[in-house]
Parts: C-alpha cells; sequence; structure tokens
C-alpha cells in the first residue's frame, strides 16, 4: 500500500497542488510585510535638456544618474490581508486532504485488485484438484476398460472432461496473470519488471465482526475521518475567509509611504568669456521727461569677448550626492468610488461560491449515507451467501464422495459421475467468490469507518 502511494502518478500530481497551495500562503503572509523597492538609472544627454540638479535648460552634453529607496506598508484595509491568508492557508489544508483522499483511493483499488489476484490464484487451486481427480478417474477407468469390466465410452468421456479441466485451469491461470498485471499499474511498476505477491489463506485476513459495523455509528465516522469531507468543510471555510476579503476591497484602506532619493550630474566644462558691449536696444518701457514727453528706455547689450574668465564644472560625486538628498513621508487614503462595480459583483460571485461548496457538501454527505448504508446491505447478504455456499459445498462434496464409490463398483455411469463432479466443481467456486466478496465488502465498511485498510 505504502509503495502505491508513494509512486501512483494521480497522488504525485495532487501533492503538487498543495505545494502550489503553500507557495501562495508564504506569498500572502509576505504580503503583509511592508514593501521596499530600490530603483536607480543612469544616462547621457545630448542637446538642450533640463538639468536635473538645477532645472534649468541648458545645451551641453553631460552624464546623470540618480537612486532611489521607496517603502510602503498598510496600516489598515479591513482585514484583507489578514483574511486571503487564512483562505489560503485552509486551500492548502483541503489539497492537502485532497492528496490522502487519492491515497485511500489508491489504497481501495489496490485492495480490490490484490484481492482479485488471490481469488484467481484460490480458482487455479480449485482447477488443479479437479484435474489431479479426472487424471486418476481416467487411469483407473483405462484398467477396468482393458481388464473388460467398463465400455471404452466410459474412458472417452473421461478424456473429455479431462481436456475441458485442462482449460479451464489454462484460462484461471491466465485470469490471475491479468490481476497481477492490473495490479503492477496501480503500484506505477514497469510491466515487464518481476513482481509477485504474497497468497495467505483469505481467513487470515482481518475482519471486523458486522455488529462492530453498523451503518449509522459508521456514517458519523466517516463524516469525521474521510478526507473527502474534509475536504468539503475545509473548501467552504476558504470561501467564507475570501469572501471577507473581497468584502474588505469595497471599503477605504489606509498606507502610509516614505522614501529617499539623490541625483548626481556630470557636465562638460563650461567657458566662461569676458563680456563686451556691443550697443542698445531698445525695450517695451518710456521714461516721462515732463511735459508730455517721454523717451525711449534703451537696454545694453552684451556678447562673450575673447578671454575665457573662469570655467563651469560639476561637483565631486560625494558633495553632489549629499547636496541633492532628499526624503519624503506621507499617509495615503484609497478610497474605492466607482470601478465598474466590479468589487461588489467579485463580493456576491464569492457568496454564490459558498453557497455552491455548501450544496456539494450536502450532496457528498447524502452519497456517502447512501454508500454506507448500501455497503452494509451488501455485507450482510455476502456474509449469509458465504455461509449458503459453504454448505452447499459440504453437500456437494459428500454427493461427490458417494458418487465416486458407486462409480469404482460399477453402478454409476460415468456421465452421471462427471455430472456430480461439475456440480462440486461449481460449488467451490461460487464458495470462493462469495468468500473474497464478503471480505472485500467488510473492508468496505472498514474504509467508510475511516480506520484504514488491513490485509
Amino acid at each position: 500500500m505504502q509503495y502505491a502511494m508513494e509512486h501512483n502518478i494521480s497522488v504525485q500530481q495532487t501533492d503538487l497542488q498543495a505545494q502550489f497551495s503553500a507557495l501562495d500562503i508564504k506569498q500572502s503572509k509576505a504580503s503583509q510585510l511592508p514593501s521596499f523597492n530600490l530603483s536607480t538609472s543612469a544616462g547621457f544627454n545630448f542637446g538642450l535638456s533640463e538639468n536635473p540638479t538645477t532645472g534649468i535648460l541648458q545645451k551641453n552634453n553631460f552624464f546623470n544618474s540618480g537612486s532611489q529607496l521607496q517603502a510602503q506598508v498598510t496600516l489598515f484595509n479591513w482585514f484583507s490581508k489578514k483574511n486571503i491568508n487564512e483562505a489560503n492557508q485552509l486551500t492548502y489544508d483541503a489539497d492537502q486532504q485532497q492528496t490522502q483522499k487519492i491515497k485511500n483511493d489508491i489504497a481501495l483499488n489496490v485492495a480490490a485488485a490484490y484481492l482479485q489476484v488471490l481469488l484467481a490464484r484460490e480458482q487455479i487451486h480449485v482447477s488443479n484438484i479437479q484435474l489431479e481427480q479426472t487424471k486418476s478417474q481416467l487411469e483407473n477407468t483405462r484398467k477396468q476398460v482393458e481388464a473388460g469390466k467398463l465400455p471404452e465410452l466410459n474412458a472417452a468421456q473421461l478424456e473429455a472432461q479431462l481436456a475441458t479441466d485442462s482449460s479451464t485451469l489454462i484460462t484461471n491461470e491466465s485470469s490471475a496473470q491479468q490481476f497481477l498485471l492490473q495490479l503492477k499499474a496501480l503500484l506505477n511498476l514497469d510491466a515487464g519488471a518481476p513482481f509477485d505477491v504474497e497468497t495467505p489463506p483469505v481467513e487470515r485476513i482481518p475482519v471486523e465482526s458486522l455488529a462492530e459495523l453498523q451503518p449509522e455509528f459508521v456514517y458519523n465516522s466517516a463524516l469525521i475521518n474521510l478526507p473527502q469531507q474534509k475536504v468539503n468543510e475545509l473548501r467552504i471555510q476558504s470561501a467564507i475567509k475570501t469572501a471577507n476579503a473581497l468584502k474588505a476591497a469595497m471599503y477605504p484602506s489606509l498606507g502610509a509611504f516614505g522614501g529617499l532619493d539623490t541625483r548626481y550630474v556630470n557636465t562638460q566644462k563650461i567657458p566662461v568669456y569676458d563680456q563686451v558691449l556691443t550697443g542698445y536696444s531698445p525695450t517695451a518701457f518710456r521714461t516721462n521727461a515732463g511735459g508730455g514727453v517721454y523717451y525711449g528706455v534703451e537696454q545694453p547689450v552684451y556678447q562673450n569677448g575673447p578671454t575665457i574668465t573662469k570655467y563651469l564644472t560639476s561637483d565631486p560625486f560625494s558633495t553632489q550626492l549629499r547636496q541633492n538628498f532628499g526624503q519624503n513621508i506621507g499617509i495615503g487614503l484609497s478610497i474605492p468610488i466607482l470601478n465598474g462595480r466590479r468589487a461588489r459583483t467579485d463580493w456576491e460571485k464569492s457568496k454564490l461560491t459558498i453557497k455552491n461548496l455548501e450544496l456539494t457538501k450536502l450532496q457528498g454527505d447524502q452519497q456517502l449515507k447512501q454508500d454506507i448504508y448500501k455497503a452494509y446491505i451488501d455485507a450482510a447478504a455476502a456474509i449469509q451467501k458465504f455461509n449458503a455456499n459453504q454448505k452447499a459445498v459440504q453437500t456437494a462434496q459428500k454427493a461427490y464422495d458417494f458418487a465416486n464409490k458407486r462409480y469404482d463398483l460399477g453402478m454409476l455411469s460415468t456421465f452421471e459421475l462427471l455430472s456430480t463432479q461439475n456440480t462440486l466443481m461449481t460449488a467451490k467456486t461460487q464458495a470462493l467468490y462469495a468468500q473474497y466478496d464478503y471480505v472485500f465488502k467488510m473492508k468496505l465498511l472498514e474504509f467508510y469507518k475511516g480506520q484504514g485498510l488491513k490485509l
């Protein structure tokens, strides 16, 4: 069982889903912490552009860089993130229980396949006994035919029966191999890999008393212990937490933010020339000379002379970082006003999801109860059928023993002997089916009880 649970592909796929849910938990927990983001940039400007440190448009080629560190934290959002975190945790728990359910289903399928293999091998054993009996009868009949006590027809009839018994044995051996192949597939074993199972007597398989597996008691235990019932309940709780988180999205949220930033610019050396007066140019202003006389105001016009008086250069890197260092801090309030009714629609859909999950749980509980009561009725009938078949085997065995003695004395025809022998064979086969059917149905009740499978 353990090997099947560890290597079955369906179990591994379901376990991967649980691992995805575990990552969602980590992410939702981390979202409750403040966020920190560092950004930096560097570039080279050409032509006329704004100097980042002075804000002045200048025609110059310069290198600039800047860095920012921003932090943000949610102060209050109506417990939206808390509910999302709890919803993810419940989803993870549900996925784990879903994995356990798949494991239980695999265990049940493995148990059924294992019992089929045991039944097929028991049928092989019965077929071998039948074949040996027919061979022994044929040998004795041959001797009597050669002695003239019995006609050749008796030997011919036994030879036909021997061929039939051989065919039955081959069919049962083939069936056993097929069931073993099915079991290997459930265990995810290579079809060509050597594999066999232990074949203990079916009487050694532990089975609880039917009195301890009353359907109402089994049902109440199943509601508590079976993974599927836990999955349904956990998914409802997760959906409720998700609905609470979506409802919180319709209310204002309060957050705080802060940041640090600084800049650096490296320009080419800019020469500063002496200024030469070249004339005057009129302006829009006038001055009152009195008596209604006004004169236009002119301004001097200068141009760069031929002499460089000095050079303008960038401050050192550390100096600029220090001088341009800035900080910011604040509180932000986000109020949803109109967003296409998306938040309310999501919340209303989440309430419908809860209702749907509740109906799924109710339907699952009803189906579980019906399955348990049916399994109990089937188990009770299987016990009675098994007991009846055991009595049928005892009666058929006695009839065959008497018929064999009468045949040896020449008081019974070969046809009548073979008819009695086939009746015994049928009774034994039906008894085997009934016994294994009884064991499996009892194991099914134990499974519903939530105590696993013991073989």
